[in-house]
């Protein structure tokens, strides 16, 4: 009798965690065709600016990679990333807890930064100002939008205003690279292509390891606590 107990007890506990568990499983981002159309397009928009555009400035050896001049963009370029965890603190509920949020963001900033370095070692494109030959693509760029790509997936759902302050912030950090004459507009318009599809890349390919029981788990969970 006790054991029928137990399991009339158990079996709706474990159809509802299952149903939790589920939920967390379809909240992941998936693939669509077309949520690659802004960033393509802005990257092909780079693309042809770039095959268009006189880039005729002398090129002298390059000492400063990343291009730190303390220009204000060179911190706000990773604005969109701290919000991510600051608005958790001032109440907001992100879309995905701590670790794998954190994973996400480690993930499509390996593919943002390693991407964007291949690519300026690639096609070796001077800046304008002739420092160094790493003008094409904007890192400053891509850094911005792949963090306003995850705030704005993070907290975009909830709060609708977000998206509009994190590409505002980005587009910001682009416009301000092309002012202090390090990049032109063709760097920009492809960064921005680049780091979305970097953090979009990053959600589409996570498996969201943590903070999810297995059916084992919560039978046994279950069982001990009625014990």
């Amino acid at each position: 009798m006790k054991n029928i107990l137990l399991g009339l007890l158990i079996l709706p506990q474990f159809f509802i965690s299952q149903k939790k568990d589920s939920i967390v499983i379809d909240e992941k981002p998936k693939f669509e065709t077309k949520k690659l159309i802004v960033p393509l397009s802005l990257m092909a928009t780079g693309t042809a600016v770039l095959l268009t555009e006189k880039r005729d400035v002398p090129v002298t050896e390059n000492k400063n990679f990343l291009a730190f001049g303390g220009y204000f963009e060179d911190y706000a370029q990773f604005s969109p990333h701290a919000s991510i965890y600051i608005f958790e603190l001032a109440g907001m509920k992100p879309k995905t807890d701590f670790w794998n949020r954190t994973a996400i963001l480690t993930k499509s900033q390996i593919i943002v930064l390693g991407s964007s370095y291949l690519l300026k070692k690639l096609i070796k494109q001077p800046r304008p100002d002739g420092s160094n030959e790493f003008g094409f693509p904007s890192g400053h760029s891509a850094i911005a939008f792949s963090g306003a790509t995850m705030l704005s997936i993070e907290y975009g759902e909830n709060y609708p205003w977000v998206p509009y302050a994190a590409y505002t912030v980005a587009s910001g950090v682009g416009a301000l690279r092309v002012a202090h004459n390090k990049h032109y507009w063709s760097d920009v318009i492809f960064g921005a292509g680049l780091g979305i599809l970097s953090t979009k890349i990053a959600y589409w390919t996570h498996q969201y390891q943590w903070n999810k029981k297995s059916e084992k788990d919560n039978l046994t969970i279950l069982y001990r606590e009625h014990l």
